[in-house]
């Protein structure tokens, strides 16, 4: 048994290495790296964690049956109401009122309008005792589409899951006058920047309290995140870049300067750079402003960003290359622009004594369609302000048999896959909230490796500065 062990915990270590990083590039700088986060892992034996607190436990298994019960009997049909009525980023005043009013009704005393957000919150049960604090991310905007909002990712149910998971929770404390407190964030505009809201309620110091957060995210598969630091959907700048010109009669168009031409150009401009811009890098445009009639010279246009990369250094390099490429497109026509670097999204840290034993739980209460080895480190929310500061994770049990942000998505929030898959989701959340909180071990454990594969990621940014070297262009 031992050496099964021993063999598990390699394997672990061997594909959080693996995975930890995106490109050959960042695999090949962060080296020394990767070498002492597997020593890391080793040192944390997280196969026995796995096998330790996934035991039967019948305090436990309570717990899950409660948040089940809820999802059954009345946050399932939540979601779904939420699905039905979608409403887009900071103005998702009717979703937060179902989820409040039910917090509330649960002996919850909600915070609104937190850290300058009107759709923002926080939700503390009242009978909360002390530490550890557990907090919960709540979600429920909806995405922009061509044909109004709609809930493509599914983020109408991840409140409902939260809710069930932590009132679940803090019950169990409570009529057991045990220490610990429950924590509930609302959080809105997940997808869309400005302002990225998780960002300006981590500057706000709103998630301070927390020992721990966890939440839960849409997914055409069960899986879980290696250990290490990375982010789901690269590191992200969110540029907007403004062009004015001067408006003239399109037949004597001589007499203005075309601002939706300069916004053309820049598109333009980023193809003939793809050529030297790394693989990886994914750039993202839109022209949400282009002009008003065809027969005036449009004397003002925004074209909207995000610039992504897999790690912030050499995203700092190609954003500065789009931003010179915007420049030479207002040069190029006369026009002038304006560059607003609005909104970030960076690595987090994910921790293999979170991310394992909250697979475990989602594979124990029957998540379907899953995947053998983790994938790349992510942190466990999508801006990786929070994830770089306080431990927590993901669960990402399957809810659809689509990929994000389609219509099938949407679908599959109100048929059997996804109900299915958001009940699992919020048992597994109770689960490892459960042993977080009962064992003091645990979180010692888990302190240990976060404090850790933090410590290394300044040592990886050193690394990447050394390889990421710019060209010499001479004078010609």
């Amino acid at each position: 048994m031992r050496s099964f062990a021993i063999a598990a915990v390699m394997s672990i270590a061997a594909a959080a290495s693996a995975a930890a990083q995106e490109t050959p590039t960042e695999r090949e700088a962060a080296k020394d790296v990767l070498r002492k986060m597997g020593t890391l892992e080793q040192s944390l034996d997280v196969p026995g964690w796995v096998t330790k607190l996934t035991a039967p436990n019948p305090a436990r298994d309570q717990v899950a049956a409660r948040a089940k019960e809820l999802m059954d009997k009345e946050l399932l049909a939540m979601g779904d109401d939420i699905t039905k009525h979608p409403e887009i980023g900071f103005v998702e005043y009717e979703s937060i009122k179902k989820l409040t009013d039910y917090l509330k009704a649960h002996d919850f005393t909600v915070e609104m309008g937190v850290a300058g957000l009107k759709t923002a919150f926080i939700a503390r049960y009242n009978k909360n005792n002390g530490g550890p604090n557990l907090g919960i991310i709540l979600e429920y905007d909806a995405l922009r589409g061509t044909k109004g909002a709609f809930h493509g990712d599914q983020h109408s149910t991840q409140g409902p899951i939260g809710m069930a998971a932590g009132i679940a929770m803090a019950e169990y404390l409570s009529k057991n006058h045990l220490p610990g407190s429950v924590i509930m964030y609302g959080t809105p505009g997940e997808e869309m920047m400005p302002p990225a809201a998780k960002v300006q309620m981590f500057k706000a110091g709103v998630f301070k309290d927390a020992d721990i957060i966890v939440r839960s995210h849409s997914s055409a598969a069960t899986s879980r995140a290696a250990a290490g630091f990375g982010s789901c959907c690269l590191n992200i700048n969110g540029t907007k870049y403004t062009f004015s010109g001067a408006p003239a009669h399109q037949m004597t168009a001589w007499n203005g300067r075309n601002a939706l031409t300069a916004a053309i150009h820049l598109f333009d401009n980023i193809d003939g750079l793809r050529s030297n811009i790394r693989p990886e890098s994914r750039v993202q445009g839109i022209i949400p402003e282009g002009g008003a009639a065809p027969n005036v010279v449009p004397d003002h246009a925004v074209a909207d960003f995000y610039i992504r990369y897999p790690d912030a250094v050499y995203l700092d390099q190609l954003t500065k290359m789009i931003d010179d490429a915007a420049r030479a497109a207002a040069l190029g026509t006369g026009t002038k622009v304006k560059i607003d670097h609005y909104g970030e999204m960076r690595d987090g840290v994910s921790e293999a004594t979170l991310s394992e034993v909250a697979f475990a739980y989602l594979k124990k209460f029957g998540a379907t369609n899953v995947l053998a080895e983790p994938s790349k480190a992510a942190g466990f929310e999508e801006t990786g302000m929070v994830a770089s500061a306080m431990p927590g994770v993901g669960f990402d049990a399957q809810t659809s048999n689509n990929p994000n942000h389609t219509y099938e998505m949407l679908a599959d929030a109100l048929t059997d896959v996804g109900h299915k898959g958001f009940v699992v989701d919020a048992q597994a959340m109770a689960s490892l909230l459960f042993d977080f909180a009962t064992h003091p071990d645990y979180r010692v454990a888990v302190k240990k490796e976060f404090e850790g594969i933090h410590a290394l990621f300044g040592e990886y940014q050193e690394a990447l500065k050394k390889v990421y070297t710019l060209p010499v262009v001479p004078e010609p």
